[in-house]
């Protein structure tokens, strides 16, 4: 077991992820192996395909699904509790994965710490089901991180014990690779007779329910003065309803697909606009602090707390409020020039604080007699 000598065995848990879970994963685990950690990574396959996990430590193929699958949840719990017999710290990273993880753990003493990343929108049976989950977490977690503080009065109601907020490190800024007026030129390209000084305001999100699409499209009927162009970098299941939508009322609205290059697009954008419904500590709030952009985004989950008086901030699902910003926005450019200047001065957390507060919660747990 792990002592203040040797540096504890830790066993990363995540469920699928193509985002933001498995860069904080890979961060850890390249991190914490780096400074003499034993990790191993479990997940699907599909995860280290994706971040290249097995490059910076051990891992381990678990099917931990992105829904209930009896007989596939099943086998993860055994495979977990054979990958755990030589760990110190279990930590799993989302519900499923989390509670995944606790079932585990039945009768063992390892500890376990869970960070969730994510709420859960739904509701009916899909809700109670992660509602069961939440209690599993809360029952058998050491340690619960949490990356917006509505997650942690959600499990401190469930029951748990120890509930705190989850260091997540912001991506380093990368510059731009075309101009301004490369990127433009672009996104203007379908249009005729566009004016160079027409304002752009930039989404970045997964085409799913929980990014409030549908409201960015009521918002951005207007009417404005200069009619802004409202571009969405992102890719999901939602895609061929709203294309069909942004056609059938004819609206100032691009789907750009998965983009690369959000630096580009930032840097030509008049604001990022975040209409989500639920968000934890997004990146692409943090890549617009990091370039000093306007926001203007929901006040849900942990997007207040990032911000500060970077943001304008709206409820979600108010199409209206979401106008009467861009608005404002449009009209004012000390505004605009003041939440740009906010945006560049507001402190995130680098990769070395996010190591630096897992190893003290790791500390925590293994001190209080848990591994």
């Amino acid at each position: 077991m792990g002592t203040a000598e040797a540096a504890p065995h830790v066993l990363l848990v995540l469920g699928t992820s193509a985002g933001g879970v498995g860069r904080h994963v890979r961060m850890l685990a390249e991190g914490l192996a780096r400074e003499g950690h034993e990790v191993i990574v479990a997940g699907p396959a599909s995860t280290d395909q994706a971040f290249g996990f097995s490059g910076v430590a051990g891992f381990a193929d678990v099917p931990v699904s992105d829904r209930p699958r009896p007989m596939s949840d099943l086998r993860a719990v055994g495979r977990l509790r054979a990958l755990a017999a030589e760990a110190d710290i279990v930590h799993a990273h989302g519900l499923r994965a989390g509670a995944l993880a606790a079932l585990s753990l039945a009768r063992r003493r390892t500890g376990l710490v869970v960070t969730l990343h994510n709420a859960l929108t739904a509701e009916g049976v899909i809700g109670a089901i992660y509602g069961l989950l939440e209690r599993i977490v809360a029952k058998k977690a050491d340690q619960v991180l949490v990356v917006a503080p509505d997650l942690g009065q959600r499990m401190a109601a469930r029951g748990a014990r120890n509930v705190a907020a989850a260091v997540v490190p912001a991506p380093p800024l990368r510059p731009p690779r075309r101009t301004v007026a490369e990127v433009r030129a672009e996104l203007e390209a379908p249009y005729e007779a566009v004016s160079a000084e027409r304002p752009i305001f930039l989404t970045v999100a997964r085409l799913a329910q929980q990014k409030g699409l549908d409201t960015l499209l009521d918002a951005s009927r207007g009417p404005y003065e200069g009619v802004p162009l409202f571009v969405v970098a992102g890719e999901g299941p939602l895609r061929g309803g709203l294309q069909a939508r942004i056609d059938a009322e004819g609206l100032p609205v691009r789907l750009l697909g998965d983009r690369a290059d959000v630096a580009d697009l930032l840097q030509a954008a008049h604001a990022l606009v975040v209409p989500s419904r639920w968000e934890g500590q997004p990146l692409n709030v943090q890549e617009a602090l990091r370039a000093g952009r306007p926001i203007i985004a929901t006040a849900v989950g942990g997007v207040p707390g990032m911000v500060g008086d970077a943001a304008l901030l709206v409820p979600p699902g108010d199409p209206a409020a979401l106008r009467r910003e861009i608005t404002r926005l449009l009209a004012d450019p000390a505004l605009a020039g003041r939440l740009a200047a906010e945006a560049a001065a507001r402190p995130l957390p680098d990769e070395d604080a996010a190591l630096r507060s897992v190893r003290a919660v790791y500390a925590a747990v293994l001190s209080a007699g848990i591994g």
